[in-house]
């Protein structure tokens, strides 16, 4: 595990999307902070508006931002490359020489996708927390229920998002998994993946399909405004995790099949 780590963050490529990821929040504290208009409630990402009142605040909207698109699509690089990427560059046979065997060489590729989803998630959430204490006041918070928090506990509100963002992104990265199991071409698997998120969310966002929104990996996505309430929710994070739960499962079953049989040697 410990080499699996060591080689997916010694790449360029990862910190390079770290940094853009990071650049995100960076540039929405300082176009707020540059404009000489104030941001119109209800216009614009969600927190926008709060921004000026409050930096802290810089973190959650540049998550919301980050959650349809960047995010996924950082992440749909690292997990479709888990498998095709090595058997791309012939490494895939001399890694399953080992007596650990095929479980477990999945096993390690997939927690190495699920500790960039975090490592994602939290440079967004640091960046923008540097940002906005650097650019604009901070202090106590008023969450959505009406209540006013300080800064510690909004802090770890904060981290609670990120934590629920994470999790809304195992899913993807168990697709990704099972995609780059059925083909020797990372970008094939990278870019489907990617193509699923965006499915994914267009089809939440057609009312015609509401039964079938709540199966869909992206339905929960944005559902984290319980954790700015007074008392804290845990509905929506439980339905969330219980969805990525069953994405987890079904697709590393149809990846252990696929990769069980799979001829590493051609």
């Amino acid at each position: 595990m410990a080499s699996e780590l060591t080689v997916l963050f010694r790449r360029l490529r990862t910190w390079a999307m770290l940094l853009a990821l990071a650049a995100i929040p960076i540039l929405i504290a300082v176009a707020v902070r540059v404009t000489s208009r104030p941001a119109t409630p209800g216009r614009g990402p969600l927190f926008l508006d709060r921004i000026t009142q409050n930096g802290l605040f810089v973190a959650v909207t540049a998550l919301v931002v980050s959650v349809p698109l960047f995010l996924p699509l950082t992440v749909g690089v690292v997990a479709g490359d888990t498998i095709a990427g090595e058997a791309s560059l012939g490494t895939l046979r001399y890694l399953l020489l080992a007596p650990a065997g095929r479980v477990r060489l999945l096993l390690v590729k997939y927690t190495g996708a699920v500790v960039f989803c975090a490592a994602a998630t939290a440079t967004v959430a640091a960046a923008g927390a540097l940002a906005g204490v650097a650019l604009f006041p901070v202090g106590p918070v008023t969450l959505l229920s009406g209540d006013t928090i300080d800064v510690g506990e909004s802090i770890v509100r904060s981290l609670l998002i990120a934590a629920y963002i994470t999790v809304s992104l195992l899913g993807l990265s168990a697709i990704g998994l099972m995609i780059s199991t059925f083909t020797d071409v990372p970008v094939g698997a990278m870019a489907a993946t990617i193509v699923l998120s965006v499915v994914s969310q267009v089809l939440d966002n057609l009312p015609q399909l509401d039964w079938l929104h709540p199966w869909l990996f992206s339905h929960h996505w944005l559902g984290f405004a319980d954790l700015l309430r007074q008392p804290i929710s845990w509905t929506s994070f439980g339905e969330n995790a219980l969805l990525q739960a069953g994405y987890i499962a079904v697709c590393g079953a149809i990846a252990y099949g696929k990769f069980s049989t799979k001829d590493v040697l051609s």
